[in-house]
């Protein structure tokens, strides 16, 4: 997957959280034109990562929302790393945000490991 589909996924994941998901909110959220997110809507649920309603409400499949809570997990994680270091709040989020999508899973782990021995989480 494409990080532009995590994204995706993991806005949906944090918009479903206050309620219902239609592509409207999606534009909104993440500040994209409606054909924009019109065509990743019909990319993501042509992949089975999401699902629409005859009303537009989306919502995630079990893929969909394995992968949007990986990415939230990695960008929840790592901002709080950065956090912890001395990172000003806005760049440690920017730079979670970046890397959240390229690291590797077994480094993700190695310093979920760290963080967890290092600052007792």
């Amino acid at each position: 997957m494409q990080e532009s589909g995590e994204m995706y996924l993991e806005t949906i994941l944090i918009l479903s959280q206050k309620g219902g998901v239609r592509s409207i909110d999606v534009c909104e959220e993440m500040g994209y034109s409606k054909p924009s997110v019109s065509r990743a809507v019909k990319i993501l649920k042509n992949g089975g990562y999401i699902d629409v309603d005859a009303d537009g409400y989306i919502t995630l499949t079990d893929e969909g929302k394995y992968v949007a809570e990986r990415t939230y997990e990695r960008h929840t994680v790592l901002t709080g790393f950065f956090r912890a270091i001395g990172v000003p709040e806005k760049n440690a989020a920017d730079d979670a945000c970046k890397i959240e999508h390229v690291i590797s899973d077994e480094t993700f782990e190695r310093l979920k490991d760290y963080i967890g021995k290092s600052f007792g989480k």
